[in-house]
């Protein structure tokens, strides 16, 4: 049985539990309650992006989506959590204080924006955006309020979202972006990581080193100082385990690259004609760049409509491909798409999140159950908490995640070819059986036999007598990641 059918069986015992104890049977409250914990456990997994003011939370929410549906300027809309759901039309509803719910109308010009004329913005509790985008079928994204924002009000509405006072999860994963590292953040890191992990470590928190393009001030090598910069931000962070990864991203750079459009290209075209002194002192600055009185074969509106849109960094880059030899927009797009950041961030959301989504749903699940139950006490709660409790102490895709995150600054015995093998048998290069194994598809056949060997490779490692205890710990989840493959293979014969 997996997890989040044991989570299944459970919250049905719950349910029996409650309605046939005579002090809840008429509570709706609690039953309603129950019932929201059973329907999330059905809905995608739910990422909340959050961080300071201006850390281009939106941004990256549209890079991610591939469309420009989160507002970006310091409008209403930005002042409120936003939830972007799959939907098979576009629809915005204004979730108000009470349960009023109000349908708000669409503006579309470059981007999307919405028309909150008539409404109070401090009475409305979220925004709930369903958008007919492939990329929100298997997850809801939630975009919030910045967390220093001058407003106590706006940066509340994020605390109630990430870190609600009554404990109970509202989402079961985070990306944080950060621009600095400094003691607030790390303290709200702190907070969440207990929330969406529990007392055991950071499970579904992500840090974005985020505008990284600006970093190094729009120069060529700017992702390469960014990079030095989210290594500095994960070895500090993984020191206190509050942090499973740190990935540089620019997402002006990612949402340009995956919206730009062939007007762009043409024009990036002909500043990649000019000769290369004139070229280089025409884009000393951005100021030099979009004045009026430059040389550069682009009026200065256009000048200014690629500044907007890609950045100083963007531009550099692109006019370099180009003279590289790349030869149209789809190509340039791919190029920049990979230069931004982003393609790696999806691949650590897609690892540590989508493909366990039911794992972090299944926590989120036993967090709300036992705070729900400890709460709200009936007959069968010390049953309920010894079924919840060891679930949340000893799930082993739970421990998988907690090693991959401590891994990357926790001292080891392991070797090099060691520890590459441990990260994949416990899942980071990938959850399926293949992935983990390093299979090739040709040798799909020799999954039983890899599997046999692996589990017997890391029991012998993980009895050496020269282990510290955290190396013994990890060996021994990579056998029972290995046995589970083995198992897995044995049931489908």
């Amino acid at each position: 049985m997996s997890t989040i059918d044991e989570v299944r069986a459970i919250l049905a015992g719950v349910t029996r539990a409650y309605r046939e104890d005579p002090a809840y049977r008429h509570r709706p409250d609690v039953h309603n309650e129950l019932d929201r914990i059973g329907r999330r456990l059905n809905q995608p997994i739910r990422i909340a992006l959050a961080g300071t003011l201006k850390s281009g939370k939106s941004t990256l929410v549209n890079a991610l989506v591939g469309e420009n549906i989160a507002p970006t300027d310091a409008t209403e809309a930005t002042r409120i959590v936003t939830w972007f759901r799959y939907g098979p039309t576009p629809r915005v509803t204004a979730n108000g204080r009470g349960g009023r719910r109000t349908n708000v109308p669409i503006v579309r010009d470059d981007g999307l924006s919405f028309d909150l004329a008539g409404l109070d913005p401090a009475e409305v509790v979220d925004l709930d955006v369903e958008w007919p985008a492939t990329e929100l079928i298997d997850a809801t994204i939630i975009d919030t309020p910045g967390t220093s924002s001058l407003s106590r009000d706006v940066s509340e509405r994020t605390l109630q979202l990430l870190v609600p006072e009554d404990g109970v999860p509202r989402v079961d994963a985070v990306v944080f972006l950060l621009r600095t590292l400094n003691a607030a953040d790390i303290a709200l890191l702190k907070q969440i990581g207990m929330l969406v992990g529990g007392s055991s470590g950071a499970l579904g928190v992500v840090g974005v080193a985020s505008r990284a393009d600006e970093i190094g001030a729009g120069r060529i090598d700017a992702m390469l100082s960014a990079t030095d910069v989210a290594a500095r931000f994960t070895a500090e962070m993984d020191k206190t385990g509050i942090c499973q990864a740190v990935v540089p991203v620019s997402g002006l750079l990612a949402l340009t690259a995956r919206t730009l459009r062939q007007d762009e290209f043409v024009a990036l075209r002909k500043l990649a004609a000019v000769e290369p002194a004139e070229l280089a002192k025409a884009m000393l600055s951005a100021d030099r760049f979009v004045r009026e009185d430059s040389p550069l074969p682009l009026d200065a509106a256009a000048r200014k409509q690629l500044l907007l849109r890609f950045g100083m960094f963007g531009v550099r880059i692109s006019v370099l491909a180009i003279q590289a030899g790349v030869g149209d927009s789809v190509a340039l797009a791919a190029e920049l798409l990979e230069r931004s950041g982003l393609v790696a961030l999806r691949e650590v959301i897609d690892q540590q999140f989508a493909q366990r989504s039911d794992s972090l749903k299944a926590h989120t699940a036993l967090l709300s159950l036992r705070q729900m139950v400890t709460a709200n006490p009936v007959y069968a709660s010390r049953r309920i908490l010894a079924d919840v409790d060891p679930l949340l102490a000893d799930t082993h895709a739970f421990e998988e995640l907690r090693l991959l995150s401590q891994l990357r600054s926790r001292p080891t015995t392991l070797n090099e070819d060691e520890m590459a093998s441990l990260r994949r048998i416990i899942g980071g290069s990938g959850t399926d059986a293949a992935s983990r194994l390093g299979l090739a598809p040709e040798h799909a056949d020799d999954g039983p036999r890899a599997a046999f060997a692996a589990a017997q490779r890391w029991r012998r490692r993980a009895e050496h007598p020269l282990n510290d205890p955290f190396t013994t710990r990890a060996c021994r989840a990579a056998v029972r990641s290995a046995e589970a493959i083995f198992a897995q293979y044995t049931r489908k014969r």
